[in-house]
């Protein structure tokens, strides 16, 4: 493996001065040298072809006892300074202080062939000096899970850290996953992870809580340098890589946060797109490159459903709920601005900046539905259509992913129209079971494949279905003129921003169930399912169906705690 390391972030800041691998407080530095704990038989399970590719990585790089060992914690190369960052943040809402990466250490900064630059990053590799009273290890199920769903989502085309490769430890580590008191030793396991940068919005408000001005000073620079370079001149870089402390103009400082919120803004509508719920959106969990980052309990929404959280610590609060997501990013970015508040000294053009959020986060939303209905014309009636559907999936439980690949297949010429229903059918009995097809209007019968609960298809709620698809329709039609001039159809628009395929947390929880038992095939074909997550593959119908009863509230399936 020939890597050619950069190591820019242990470079530019200041480094703890303390050396041992002890849990403290660490005070005017933005990292801990540490390195990893070394384990009993490292064994690769899997790793991403696209991703070592692009990192340089040969086949035989791939096969080499050096990688599994290198990748593992067990051996670093000249050239690797291993160390874990310094950082605090909000948690639920409350001030935690001090955090940094209890359980992740990067191990270099490498120079990619495009010039372009990246962080290698081992999770679930030992204690650090921010593990607190934890040990810094990962088990299986959650690295299985942390692996595949990096990938789902760089597929899917949604801005995350990726995973480079999953690694067995040979040793057991014990966890305890709903926290109730049944702790049991499972397989533990490493992750690689890359990203331009790991930094956090909570890698600056630790500074800012000390008034450790200087240090505040030096992250942001270099994180302006790295990885927002095109906001500086030629000159003011040179200044900075000279001297990274050198303090920069307010406008940049303001540039900076705008294109932060600019990329968190686009991320949360993005996963409301494809139906993501990151379950602990914790300000030392928000990247500062906009990516998805700490892939802990999240899930996929199944019935389509606002207030559902993947998370049991977030069961009673619903914080970081489905429908959530937007408003707890924009509440993050506020503490964000607060940190970086003494740079600007300006409280105005922070707050303008913030309050523009919320005007553009609803104008991308917009554009979103849009996009998932297969629209390309905008309607002043398009925000109460949009919600509309939304309530109409909220009345039953229809699953959001199936609905939408249905919709694509939807007729919508003015033939098509269902009258079937009228006002003056009655709308309180039930309609009967989904199975007997004749019974159901044209309309309902559609979406036979998306229902959970048969005994919720009321007249009612038939009649609702039509009456909003005949909206639908109508809108479709005003805007025929401008699809017929289109190279491709009102079904291949949808389908390229809908998924058919999603990392369904009961997939992920059949995987990790066979890993466990040391079968890895199901991991390696959801890796193959999942490159492709908007395209049908017929040998693959099995996973583009809706979460079967049996996994409603088995565990690892719906809900998981922080430990899974």
């Amino acid at each position: 493996m020939n890597f050619t390391f950069d190591n820019r972030f242990i470079n530019n800041l200041p480094a703890d001065e303390d050396q041992s691998n002890q849990t403290r407080h660490v005070e005017g530095a933005a990292f801990s040298f540490v390195e990893p704990t070394k384990t009993g038989l490292p064994r690769l399970v899997s790793y991403s072809s696209e991703l070592a590719e692009s990192l340089g990585l040969t086949e035989n790089d791939i096969n080499s006892l050096e990688f599994s060992r290198v990748f593992s914690g067990n051996q670093l190369l000249d050239g690797m300074q291993p160390y874990a960052m310094c950082y605090g943040g909000h948690q639920f809402g409350h001030w935690a202080g001090q955090l940094g990466d209890g359980r992740a250490i990067n191990l270099a900064e490498i120079v990619l062939a495009d010039y372009s630059h990246k962080t290698l990053q081992l999770k679930g590799a030992g204690p650090t000096p921010y593990s607190r009273t934890a040990d810094g290890l990962a088990v299986l199920r959650s690295s299985v899970r942390e692996f595949l769903c990096s990938e789902a989502m760089y597929h899917l085309g949604i801005p995350t850290t990726r995973a480079l490769s999953l690694c067995l430890t040979g040793d057991k580590v014990v966890r305890d996953m709903f926290y109730d008191g049944n702790a049991k030793a499972e397989d533990g396991a490493v992750v690689c992870r890359v990203s331009s940068s790991f930094m956090r919005f909570g890698t600056f408000q630790l500074p800012a809580s000390r008034n450790d001005i200087n240090l505040l000073t030096k992250l942001v620079n270099h994180s302006v340098l790295r990885d927002f370079s095109h906001l500086l001149d030629s000159s003011t870089k040179e200044s900075l890589n000279n001297n990274i402390a050198d303090k920069l103009s307010p406008q940049i400082y303001l540039n900076w946060l705008s294109e932060i919120s600019d990329r968190t803004c686009a991320l949360m509508v993005d996963w409301l797109r494809v139906g993501f719920v990151h379950g602990v959106m914790n300000t030392d969990n928000m990247s500062i490159i906009g990516e998805t980052i700490d892939y802990g309990p999240y899930g996929w929404i199944d019935a389509f459903d606002p207030t559902w959280t993947p998370n049991t610590t977030d069961a009673q609060g619903k914080r970081y709920c489905f429908g959530e997501q937007a408003q707890i990013s924009q509440w993050n970015l506020f503490q964000l601005a607060n940190a970086i508040y003494p740079l600007i000294e300006d409280a105005k053009p922070l707050q303008q900046l913030l309050e523009d959020y919320a005007t553009s986060y609803q104008d991308q939303w917009l554009d979103m539905m849009r996009g998932k209905l297969g629209l390309v014309s905008k309607s002043e009636n398009d925000q109460q259509l949009m919600i509309d559907l939304e309530n109409l999936l909220m009345s039953v439980e229809t699953d959001m992913t199936l609905f939408y690949r249905q919709l694509a297949q939807l007729s919508t010429d003015e033939t098509a129209i269902d009258k079937t229903l009228t006002d003056k059918t009655p709308t309180t009995e039930l309609c009967p079971i989904i199975e007997n097809q004749q019974q159901l209007t044209n309309d309902v019968a559609i979406f036979k494949s998306c229902y959970y609960q048969p005994e919720q298809l009321t007249v009612d709620y038939q009649k609702k279905l039509s009456t909003w698809l005949n909206k639908y329709r109508a809108r479709v039609q005003g805007e025929a003129s401008k699809q017929n001039k289109l190279a491709i159809t009102r079904s291949e628009r949808m389908n390229s921003v809908n998924p058919i395929y999603v990392l369904r947390n009961y997939l992920a929880q059949q995987a990790i169930e066979a890993a466990e038992q040391g079968d890895f095939s199901k991991i390696h074909q959801l890796q193959q399912v999942l490159k492709n997550p908007y395209t049908e593959q017929e040998k693959y119908n099995l996973y583009a169906q809706k979460r079967p009863e049996w996994a409603r509230n088995k565990a690892g399936c719906s809900m998981l705690s922080c430990s899974s």
